[in-house]
C-alpha cells in the first residue's frame, strides 16, 4: 500500500470577488522512500495543496470541500484534531517557504528545535538538547554549541533555512513536505541545500515531496513529478516523462522556459498570457487562453479527459492543450 494517497482533493476560498478554487481535483500517491516533485508557477496550487494535506488552511475563508488523504492507511481530512497533531511533526513534517518568518523572532533557535521532540514526548530536555545539537551538525551548521543560544535573525538565510531543515528532520519523519526550500537562495546554497535534504532521506528512509516552480530542481532530483496548473494536476509520470516525452502544452512550456536549455544570446522563451484565475465559470480546459496549438472554437469547448498515455504518465488531454489529440482517445 501508498505511503500516501490523495484522491478528488479540493479546497475552495470564499472571497469578495467569488469563490476561488485554489485545489479542484487533485489526486496523487507516494510511495516509502519515494521523491515526488510537485511544479507549476506561482498559483497554482502546490503548496495549498500540501497545507491541506495537514489541515493548515485557515477556515476562514478557506474549506477543504471533497477529498480524501490516505497516510498510512488514516484520512488526514477525517480524523480528529487531537489525532492529527500527533501526526504532524512526527511523522510528517514540513520546510516551510520563508524560513525568517516560519521560526519565531522571539524564541532561540535551540528552543525551536528541540520543541517538537518535547511536545511529542520522545525524550527529555537534556537529551533532546543533544540530539539537536547533532542535527545541527548533520545539517552542516558550524559551531552548533555557540548558535544553538542564537536568535533567528543572527543567522544568513542560508543558515536558517538549514534550521528549518534540522527542526523538520529531528523527529525523524516518514514523509518531508519541502515548500520550494531553496527560494530565495543563491545557487551554491541551493545545490547544498537539495545535496542535504537528498542525503537525510537517504539516511532516514523517508518519503519527499518538493514543491517547486523550477523544473531544473527536480530534474535530477524527483523519482516522479507531477505538474499543477489552475489548480489542478495536467500531467503527472516519471521524470523521464515529463522532461523528456512531456505531452501537455504547459509542461511543454515549463521545459522550453529553462534558461539552460536555450541558445547562448537568444531570447529567453515564456508561456503567453498569464495564469488562470480559478474563479468563475470553469473552463473545458484551463490552459486553452495560453495554448499556442491550433484549435476551433467548438474544440475548446469540448472537455478535456485525464488518460493514462503510457503506463504511469497521465495527462489531462484537450485540442487546446495536447497535440493529436484525438490519437489518445482512441
Amino acid at each position: 500500500m501508498s505511503l500516501l494517497q490523495l484522491d478528488n482533493l479540493k479546497t475552495y476560498f470564499d472571497t469578495r470577488q467569488g469563490t476561488v478554487r485554489a485545489v479542484d481535483g487533485v489526486s496523487l500517491k507516494l510511495e516509502k522512500g519515494e521523491t515526488l516533485g510537485i511544479v507549476g508557477e506561482s498559483g497554482s496550487g502546490k503548496s495549498v495543496t500540501c497545507y491541506s494535506l495537514l489541515r493548515l488552511i485557515p477556515q476562514p475563508p478557506g474549506r477543504i470541500v471533497s477529498g480524501t488523504a490516505l497516510f498510512d492507511s488514516v484520512d488526514l481530512l477525517k480524523i480528529p484534531k487531537i489525532h492529527l497533531n500527533r501526526i504532524r511533526a512526527r511523522k510528517i513534517s514540513m520546510i516551510f517557504q520563508d524560513p525568517m518568518t516560519s521560526l519565531n523572532p522571539y524564541m532561540r533557535v535551540g528552543a525551536q528545535l528541540i520543541e517538537p521532540l518535547l511536545i511529542h514526548k520522545i525524550c527529555g530536555k537534556n537529551q533532546a538538547r543533544e540530539l539537536a545539537l547533532e542535527m545541527m551538525d548533520s545539517v552542516g551548521i558550524p559551531d552548533p554549541k555557540k548558535r544553538y543560544s542564537l536568535y533567528p535573525h543572527e543567522f544568513s538565510g542560508g543558515m536558517r533555512q538549514r534550521i528549518m531543515i534540522a527542526m523538520a528532520l529531528i523527529t525523524k519523519p516518514e514523509l518531508l513536505i519541502a515548500d520550494e526550500p531553496t527560494t530565495a537562495l543563491d545557487v551554491t546554497v541551493q545545490a547544498q541545500i537539495l545535496e542535504l535534504i537528498q542525503k537525510m532521506q537517504e539516511e532516514l528512509g523517508m518519503a519527499v515531496i518538493l514543491i517547486t516552480h523550477d523544473l531544473g530542481v527536480v530534474s535530477g532530483f524527483c523519482d516522479r513529478v507531477s505538474v499543477m496548473y489552475c489548480g489542478k494536476v495536467v500531467e503527472s509520470g516519471s521524470a523521464d516523462d515529463i522532461f523528456y516525452r512531456a505531452r501537455h502544452a504547459y509542461t511543454r512550456g515549463l521545459r522550453k522556459s529553462i534558461p539552460s536549455t536555450q541558445e547562448k544570446g537568444s531570447m529567453l522563451y515564456t508561456i503567453p498570457g498569464v495564469p488562470a484565475q480559478p474563479v468563475g465559470p470553469r473552463l473545458p480546459c484551463s490552459f486553452a487562453p495560453r495554448s499556442d496549438l491550433k484549435f476551433t472554437d467548438e474544440e475548446a469547448q469540448m472537455d478535456a479527459e485525464y488518460i493514462e498515455v503510457e503506463t504511469g504518465h497521465w495527462v489531462e488531454v484537450h485540442p487546446a492543450s495536447v497535440e493529436n489529440y484525438k490519437d489518445y482517445l482512441k
